[in-house]
C-alpha cells in the first residue's frame, strides 16, 4: 500500500508509513499517513509570497479561464478518481456527486468569474453615492483580493467536491489554499491533487495539500488570511474559538451538520402524487452517500393522522434497498466511511432510541450483499418514529450521521414550525405541498433558521436536483447549529474572499482606482467616433457628446404606430393633463431609440453588436419640443478571452449613456454592453 503525501511548498512530502487508512468495503488498508511532521511556518511562507504573487500576476478573468481548463482536465481523468472513490463507501451515484460535482463547481465558477468579474484585479462594487452637492466628492466600494492564506478544513463526506467548491471561488478571488482533508478519506483527495498538479494548470504556490494534522497552523495565520471548516458542529465551535483566530479577527466561515427537516404540509393527503414523491425524497436522503450527508433529511414531520401511512411509504421503499459492495449488482447503498463513522452512528441510535422507537433496521435481519464484506463499515437504514417532537433533546439535539431518519407527528402548522426551530438552525428543509398559500405561510418563518428551502410538489418534482444537492449558484450554509456561515452563492463566495473596503473622492479619482469611468468624471474626447476603436486602441473614459435633436409631435405619433403604443399618456391631450407630469410626454422607449440614432456610427467598424442593457431608468419627462442630446462614454473593458466563430478575438465593453434636455437635466440614463473587435 502507498503512503499518502503532503504537498507542500511545490514539493510532494512523506515516505514513511504511520496511520492505516482501510477500506470501508472490505476492511483492508488503502493507503497509510506519513509519519514526518510538516513545518507549517513553511508551508504559509511559501503560500503567503509564492502563492500570493503568482496568483495577483493574473487577473479575475484570467484565473477563471484557468478554472475551465482544470474542471476539463479533471473531467477527463475521473475514471481513476472512480476507482479509489469505491473504497469510501460510494455506489457510482455517491461518487458522482463528489467527483463530477467537484469539476462542475469548478465549470460553474469559471463561467460565473468571466461574466461578472472585471479585468484587473479590482471590483467595482457599485453604486456610487453623490456626497457633495455639486458632484466633486463621491463615494463607492470596492472588492479587492486579500493578499492572505486561505485554510481549508474539510470533512469526510466529500473528499473532492468539499475540497474543489471551496478552491474555485478562493482561487478566483487570488487566494493561495491550504486544504486539510478528514484523515479517514484523504487518500482520494490525494488522488484528486496529484491530478490537479499534473494538469501543470496552476500557479505555483496555489495549492497546498496537508495530510494528517494541523500541528501549529493556525497559530501561523495573520489578518488577512480566511479558515473554512465542514465538519461538526461542535469541532467548529472549538476551531471558531481558538485563541489565534479571536485574538487577530481572522475570519473564519462554518458549514457544519445539522438536523435538517422535510415537512409534509396538512393538505397532502396518502391519495396525492406529492405524498409518493415526499416518501421518495426521505429515502433518497437517508440512502445516498449511506445518509452521511450534512444537507440530509434527519428529522421528518408528518401530520399526526398520516403518520402510519407515510412509515408504511417510506418502509416499504426501505425494503426495496439494497445495501452492500458498490461493485455488486444491483446495489443502491453502500458503506458507511469508516470503523469509527459506524462506532459514532450505532451510539447515536441508541441514544436516539431513548426517546424514540425504531421501526425498521433494527430487527429486520438485514445483512449488506457481497463478498468480504463482514469487515466493511456497512450499516442497514434505520427509521425511527418520536411520538413527542413537541419536547426538547432527543432526535432535535442528537444527530446520527448515517442512513437514520425520525418521523415526527404534528397536529398543527404551528407544531410543526416549532418543531423544525428544535433544530436550532439547519442547512435545509424540504417543505412539501399542493398549497401556494401553505408555502406563502410556513416558508418566511422557516427562513428565519435555515440556509436553504425547497419547496416539492409534483411540478417541481420533476426537475428538482434534491433536498440534499447543494448548487453553486445558491447559497450553502445556514444559521445556528449549521454553523452560521456561508459557501457557495454564485458571486457571493468570492467576495467572502475579498475585502470589501468604501473609497471616497473625487469622481476623477474613483475612475482611476475604479478602472470604471464614474458620473462627473474627466473623460476624453477626441476626434474620432468611439465606435470606430478597437479593443486594444479604446480607453475608459473616451466619450462622445453628441449633436442634438428636437422632439416632434410627429416621432410620438409615429414612433406609436411603429410600436403599437398608444399608451394615453402620449396620445391624450385631456388625460394627460390631469397627471403629475401635466402634459403629454414622449415613449421613453423612444428616447431610448432616439439616443442610439444620435450617438451610433453608422459605417462598418470593430463594434460588433449590441447583447445587453442595463440600469435603465426613465429620470425625467420628455415632451414635445424638448430637445435632447446625449454622451457615450467607455466606463468599463473586460477581456473575457472571447473570440467570433472565426477565431477573431473579442472584448466586452460596457458603455455609459446619459441622455440629457435643453436644460442639461438628465432624462434618461442606462448601460449597454457591446462586442468590439480586438486588433490582434
Amino acid at each position: 500500500m502507498s503512503v499518502l503525501q503532503s504537498y507542500i511548498a511545490g514539493q510532494w512530502f512523506g515516505k514513511t508509513e504511520a496511520r492505516a487508512l482501510p477500506s470501508a468495503i472490505n476492511g483492508e488498508a488503502v493507503a497509510y499517513t506519513h509519519d514526518e511532521a510538516i513545518n507549517f511556518g513553511e508551508v504559509v511562507d511559501y503560500a503567503r509570497h509564492t502563492g500570493v504573487k503568482n496568483l495577483l500576476a493574473l487577473d479575475f478573468q484570467q484565473r477563471a479561464a484557468i478554472l475551465k481548463e482544470l474542471a476539463i482536465y479533471i473531467q477527463g481523468r475521473k475514471e481513476e478518481l472512480y476507482k479509489i472513490s469505491y473504497h469510501t463507501g460510494c455506489t457510482k451515484a455517491d461518487s458522482w456527486i463528489d467527483i463530477d460535482g467537484g469539476f462542475g463547481t469548478l465549470f460553474t465558477y469559471a463561467s460565473t468569474g468571466r461574466k461578472e468579474l472585471p479585468s484587473g484585479n479590482v471590483a467595482h462594487e457599485g453604486p456610487v453615492t453623490q456626497l457633495g452637492k455639486g458632484n466633486h466628492f463621491n463615494g463607492t466600494h470596492i472588492l479587492v483580493p486579500r493578499r492572505g492564506v486561505s485554510v481549508h478544513i474539510n470533512a469526510f463526506n466529500f473528499p473532492i467536491w468539499g475540497m474543489l467548491e471551496k478552491f474555485a471561488p478562493a482561487f478566483l478571488a487570488g487566494m493561495p489554499c491550504l486544504f486539510k482533508p478528514a484523515t479517514a478519506t484523504s487518500y482520494l483527495t490525494e488522488a484528486a491533487v496529484r491530478v490537479i498538479n499534473d494538469s501543470g494548470l496552476l500557479p505555483e504556490g496555489a495549492l497546498q495539500l496537508i495530510i494528517g494534522g494541523t500541528g501549529d497552523l493556525l497559530y501561523r495565520l495573520e489578518e488577512q488570511d480566511f479558515v473554512t471548516f465542514t465538519g461538526s458542529a461542535s469541532t467548529a465551535q472549538k476551531l471558531k474559538n481558538h485563541p489565534n483566530i479571536m485574538a487577530r479577527s481572522i475570519p473564519f466561515n462554518s458549514e457544519a451538520d445539522s438536523l435538517n427537516s422535510a415537512i409534509l404540509a396538512p393538505d397532502v393527503t396518502p391519495d396525492d402524487e406529492e405524498f409518493d414523491i415526499f416518501a421518495k425524497e426521505v429515502v433518497k436522503e437517508m440512502t445516498a452517500k449511506a445518509g452521511q450527508k450534512c444537507t440530509a433529511i434527519r428529522r421528518v414531520l408528518v401530520p399526526a393522522e398520516h403518520l402510519d401511512a407515510l412509515a408504511e411509504r417510506i418502509i416499504e421503499r426501505l425494503g426495496k434497498i439494497t445495501f452492500g459492495d458498490p461493485t455488486e449488482e444491483g446495489v443502491r447503498m453502500g458503506a458507511l466511511s469508516s470503523h469509527d463513522q459506524l462506532r459514532d452512528v450505532t451510539e447515536a441510535i441508541g441514544r436516539l432510541q431513548e426517546s424514540s422507537e425504531c421501526v425498521y433496521g433494527k430487527n429486520e435481519g438485514l445483512r449488506p450483499v457481497g463478498k468480504n464484506v463482514d469487515s466493511g463499515a456497512f450499516m442497514a437504514p434505520h427509521l425511527l418514529v418520536n411520538h413527542t417532537p413537541l419536547n426538547d433533546g432527543g432526535p432535535h439535539d442528537i444527530e446520527a450521521f448515517g442512513p437514520v431518519a425520525t418521523l415526527m407527528p404534528y397536529n398543527s402548522m404551528n407544531d410543526a414550525l416549532t418543531i423544525a426551530a428544535k433544530g436550532k438552525g439547519s442547512l435545509v428543509t424540504t417543505l412539501t405541498t399542493k398549497d401556494p398559500s401553505i408555502a406563502a405561510e410556513m416558508i418566511p418563518v422557516l427562513a428565519a433558521q435555515h440556509g436553504r428551502l425547497q419547496i416539492l410538489d409534483a411540478e417541481a418534482s420533476k426537475e428538482s436536483t434534491g433536498h440534499g444537492s447543494p448548487l453553486p449558484m445558491l447559497k450553502h450554509g445556514g444559521p445556528g447549529r449549521a454553523g452560521g456561515g456561508e459557501e457557495l452563492g454564485g458571486i457571493r463566495a468570492v467576495h467572502h474572499y475579498l475585502q470589501r473596503t468604501a473609497i471616497q473622492g473625487s469622481p476623477t479619482m474613483l475612475a482611476a482606482v475604479t478602472r470604471e469611468y464614474v458620473r462627473g468624471a474627466k473623460v476624453v474626447e477626441t476626434d474620432v467616433h468611439p465606435f470606430r476603436r478597437h479593443f486594444d486602441d479604446l480607453q475608459v473614459g473616451e466619450s462622445l457628446l453628441t449633436h442634438r435633436r428636437t422632439v416632434t409631435e410627429a416621432d410620438i405619433t409615429n414612433f406609436g404606430c411603429l410600436s403599437g403604443d398608444h399608451f394615453y399618456m402620449h396620445f391624450d391631450d385631456i388625460a394627460a393633463r390631469k397627471t403629475q407630469f401635466g402634459k403629454r410626454i414622449a415613449h421613453g422607449y423612444f428616447v431610448l431609440s432616439a439616443a442610439a440614432g444620435l450617438f451610433v456610427y453608422p459605417g462598418e467598424g470593430p463594434v460588433l453588436a449590441n447583447y445587453g442593457l442595463d440600469t435603465l431608468r426613465f429620470i425625467a419627462p420628455v415632451a414635445p419640443g424638448d430637445t435632447i442630446r446625449a454622451r457615450l462614454t467607455c466606463k468599463r473593458k473586460i477581456d473575457q478571452g472571447r473570440t467570433s466563430p472565426e477565431g477573431h478575438p473579442q472584448g466586452v465593453v460596457m458603455w455609459d449613456v446619459a441622455v440629457t434636455n435643453q436644460d442639461d437635466e438628465l432624462v434618461a440614463s442606462y448601460d449597454i454592453l457591446t462586442l468590439v473587435a480586438k486588433q490582434k
